[in-house]
Order: structure tokens, then sequence, then C-alpha cells
């Protein structure tokens, strides 16, 4: 069952998807080739960009997420998603946009299903779970004794998170091979997601493969804001690597 809502004043439905709540935000004219814009986490944080993208005619959806640590359940069930609204709103393919602890499921869901996405927005993601939210590195740890990503993650020690090998950084392999464009913005005085322990991994992924990569690196900002100054101009790259091959997937 849906129900009728409102999302910065455009029209959005609220319904169940799979045991998750989810919701969908229309533009009020959808372009020709409308895209489906998926924030993958913090739904509402940040908007600006969604919001100039739903003013151009794409489509903006969420569905919760059982954690935030981009278990295989979650990241499944997002592939589900998709699948069902790109065909049931004639939509022409996704873009995730991971910020933070959302940068995970953005990587993961575009390294496991390619073909559901066009390109990647990632802002301050999370790629090394030793840097976040360990802090093992030259960040700050998100909880003392790490509780929340072992239970999320069913591991017992620290020794066994050192060897869990379905961090995003493992995936980027996929994701370079996949060729799917990314646009990557950060601070570089981000002291809960140090961008030299995880965007940069991104960025050196991508340049080292000659895969597309737009990176915008904002001097003296810390994890928050996310976005870029103008959306304007994340919108202008979203759809230009959206749309830049002419069979979107």
């Amino acid at each position: 069952m849906m129900k009728n809502d409102d999302f910065h004043g455009f029209k959005s439905e609220i319904f169940e998807f799979d045991g998750q709540s989810a919701e969908l935000v229309f533009p009020d004219k959808r372009a020709e080739e409308s895209l489906l814009i998926l924030k993958t986490e913090y739904w509402n944080a940040f908007p600006e960009t969604e919001l100039e993208l739903l003013r151009r005619g794409h489509h903006l959806a969420f569905i919760k997420n059982i954690n935030r640590w981009g278990t295989k359940e979650d990241i499944d069930r997002k592939a589900g998603f998709i699948k069902f609204l790109t065909e049931e709103y004639n939509l022409c393919s996704c873009v995730p946009v991971g910020m933070s602890c959302g940068g995970i499921f953005a990587v993961k869901l575009a390294a496991l299903y390619p073909e559901l996405i066009s390109c990647i927005y990632l802002d301050a993601p999370v790629v090394n779970y030793m840097s976040c939210p360990c802090g093992f590195g030259n960040g700050n740890s998100l909880n003392a004794d790490n509780s929340e990503i072992m239970s999320a993650l069913s591991l017992g020690s620290i020794g066994e998170l050192m060897a869990y090998r379905d961090m995003p950084l493992d995936y980027l392999p996929r994701l370079t091979e996949n060729k799917i464009p990314a646009l990557l913005v950060a601070g570089d005085s981000d002291k809960t997601v140090p961008y030299d322990e995880n965007g940069l991994f991104i960025e050196r992924a991508y340049k080292n493969a000659g895969v597309d990569i737009s990176v915008h690196i904002k001097p003296g900002c810390d994890h928050h804001p996310h976005g870029l100054p103008e959306p304007s101009y994340a919108a202008d790259i979203i759809e230009k690597f959206a749309f830049m091959f002419s069979d979107l997937k």
C-alpha cells in the first residue's frame, strides 16, 4: 500500500518493498530519459544535488537498510528495488548516491550489478573499515569497541575484521573492469573518513585502469558538509557520465 507524501515540494510515495520502508520521489516534469537516482544511506541528508536532479526531470528513491555496513541482504534488496522501479516507471538506468557509509553500498552495488548502473556519485565514501569505523589511521573511531560493525558483520574480533575480504576496497577491480564512471567528492580535512585512507583508493584504481572519474577535493572541509558548492555542477557531471554511452545499461 502506497502513501502519498512530500519531499522538498516534490510529490513522493512511501511504500514497503521486500519488508523494508521505501520512498520514490517524482519530478514535476520527467525528462525524456529519466534516471533513477538512488540515495543508498542517510535519506534526506545534504540533498541539494538530488534536488537539482529532480528539477531536471529525474526520479529519486531510497530503501531502508538493515545496517549501514553493506551486507549482502541489503545489497541484493537494492538491486531488486532498482529492477522494480526502472521497469515499473520506465526509467533508463540507476545512479547510486553514496555519502559516507552510503559509499559502501554504492561501490558494492555497482560492482555486483553493473548492468543496472550507469555511473556512481561517491561523497566522502567509506572504503576501508580499518580507517572507518575503526580509526586505526589518521581518523577518529566511530565507537571505542567497534561493536556496531562487528555485530553487523557477525565477526568476533578485530583480527577477523582485518581479514574480512568484503570491504569496498575488495570490489574496486570489479568496478573498474566494468568501466562504471564515477564522480568522487571529499574534504581534505576529513577526520571521520580520511580521504588518503578511503577515497584515494578509488581515485588511484580508476586512474590506473583508465576509467572515467571526476575528482573534487574541497580544501579545509571536514566530513560535513557533503556535496559541492554548486549542485548544478555535480548534476552536470552525473548526467554527462550517465549518458556518455548510447547503449544505456
